[in-house]
């Protein structure tokens, strides 16, 4: 019996025993199944900075975890040797969501993250997990392209308090030629999470020669001002060369610092440069008064001015969700 799965736009039809794009998902005699649920590949404990979340509890430690298995197959894929692995070929270990939970508690996480290569495809692991971590008293945080249908979206979104997600490119073009997927669906998850009242942040890998002119940029920071409001932050990433675009080079700094001037230019509040050090594209700073007011060294704060949600020079509000 074919069975089609309805979690993301790319609607895959499945014989008995084949699998998804993601290959994750498996026709198993007639039964759509994840195969991947309870077995994660990686686990780890990192900053939250690191997903990157500069305006959600800075400075707290969060347990990320992964399992195999990706709906897009992006040629730049910086964790393709598990995002695009098969679940056969990868290590994995047992750990059902109330272990966890229970070891985000154990070290004192107070967050709990789905990352590293996409928690959509593991949609009903990530679910599970994030109800039994929501009733627990912990955060749940979503690493995310966003590439997914609008009704399990909603339905995830109810449990979760932060995410991260790619806007990889404004183009459509893009979207189809490097990572096999298209941009529509994408946009629509960002603005029904922000609807929804998640904590966003929008992620966009300046890559060379792909998606780095000052057209896109301007119109990628146009839409995130307009659609997201100005007060999103907007972090541009370096590319390093990886998987199947080891022929470009890494992203130069400058072309990162004339990113962050252009969606400043656009009127974004809250602009960041990542996978870099840089001066000023680390930190936060007022959009009342331009006071600096919390400073990061790569992944540590070296210092957080920020009290009550506000600015204490001028008492500007600075949006996040800070205690």
């Amino acid at each position: 019996m074919l069975v089609q799965c309805e979690l993301c736009p790319k609607s895959c039809v499945m014989e008995p025993g084949q699998s998804g794009e993601c290959r994750v998902r498996v026709n198993i005699e007639g039964r759509l199944c994840s195969v991947v649920y309870g077995y994660p590949c990686s686990i780890h404990i990192d900053p939250i900075e690191k997903k990157p979340l500069n305006h959600f509890f800075p400075g707290s430690d969060i347990l990320s975890v992964a399992t195999v298995g990706c709906n897009l197959h992006c040629r730049n894929c910086q964790n393709w040797e598990i995002s695009q692995a098969n679940p056969e070929e990868s290590r994995a270990i047992k750990m059902e969501p109330e272990k966890l939970v229970q070891l985000s508690q154990g070290y004192k996480c107070p967050s709990l993250a789905f990352t590293y290569t996409d928690p959509i495809v593991y949609y009903e692991y990530t679910l599970d997990t994030a109800r039994l971590a929501r009733a627990a008293g912990l955060r749940n945080v979503l690493v995310t392209a966003g590439y997914i249908n609008p009704e399990p979206w909603q339905k995830l979104l109810e449990w979760v308090d932060a995410a991260n997600i790619d806007l990889k490119s404004i183009s459509d073009v893009f979207y189809r030629d490097i990572c096999q997927a298209t941009l529509k669906p994408v946009q629509q998850a960002l603005v029904q999470a922000k609807a929804m009242g998640v904590w966003v942040e929008v992620t966009n890998l300046v890559i060379p020669t792909l998606n780095d002119s000052d057209e896109e940029l301007t119109q990628l920071s146009r839409w995130v001002k307009e659609n997201m409001g100005r007060d999103t932050p907007l972090h541009f990433s370096r590319f390093s060369p990886r998987h199947e675009l080891r022929n470009l080079p890494a992203t130069p700094g400058q072309t990162l610092e004339k990113a962050r001037l252009i969606a400043k230019g656009e009127g974004l509040d809250y602009v960041y440069i990542g996978n870099i050090l840089s001066p000023e594209g680390q930190n936060t700073y007022c959009p009342g008064c331009g006071t600096e007011l919390i400073v990061r060294k790569g992944y540590q704060i070296t210092k957080n001015d920020v009290k009550d949600n506000r600015c204490q020079v001028c008492q500007h509000g600075i949006a996040g969700v800070w205690q």
